[in-house]
């Protein structure tokens, strides 16, 4: 048996939410991109073993798709994007958050809604990553032998450009809220 439970966040909620990404994008200012990147690793290493509610391992799981987007050289984020991105994972790298990580149950709630909002906020990117990665799997697969470097960087750029100007299109039709 299952039990849906939906929680109403309030502005008041929203905003008391961005205040805390607006004090973890503080933090990333300051901090070495690869050390956030290692604690949010390792962060999801330990939860990887840990039992934690589907709700939140939903949403953990996207951690590791902004990861890989962060690490990905043939995808360069703007400086904005990175920041975003790198936001949440510091969020969800501080054990002592709005609700404590080692509280059994609710530990990581919080966690799990900033990554839902990020990961709104962030969709267009996130989708057009996605297809990007689709695209560049069918493409690595298709020529093989052909192993051209300057013929895949352009086809991949040509692509990334067409998938960039999407995610404008979207944004200007249906704008994120930003955190």
């Amino acid at each position: 048996m299952s039990l849906r439970i939906s929680i109403e966040l309030s502005a008041r909620d929203i905003k008391h939410m961005r205040d805390a990404m607006r004090k973890a994008r503080l933090t990333v200012r300051d901090a070495e991109e690869t050390d956030i990147l290692d604690a949010a690793r390792s962060l999801l290493l330990q939860i990887e073993g840990r039992k934690v509610p589907n709700y939140v391992r939903e949403r953990i799981d996207r951690l590791q798709a902004m990861i890989d987007i962060m690490e990905d050289e043939d995808w360069p984020l703007t400086r904005g994007e990175r920041e975003r991105l790198l936001a949440v994972l510091v969020y969800f790298s501080d054990p002592e958050d709005i609700i404590p990580d080692d509280i059994p149950g609710i530990g990581l709630l919080d966690d799990a809604i900033m990554i839902e909002l990020a990961f709104r906020e962030l969709r267009h990117e996130i989708e057009a990553y996605q297809d990007f990665c689709e695209f560049r799997s069918k493409y690595d697969s298709g020529f093989r032998l052909l192993r051209d470097p300057a013929r895949r960087a352009r086809k991949l750029g040509e692509r990334r450009n067409q998938l960039r100007e999407r995610i404008a299109r979207r944004r200007e039709k249906d704008p994120a809220p930003v955190l």
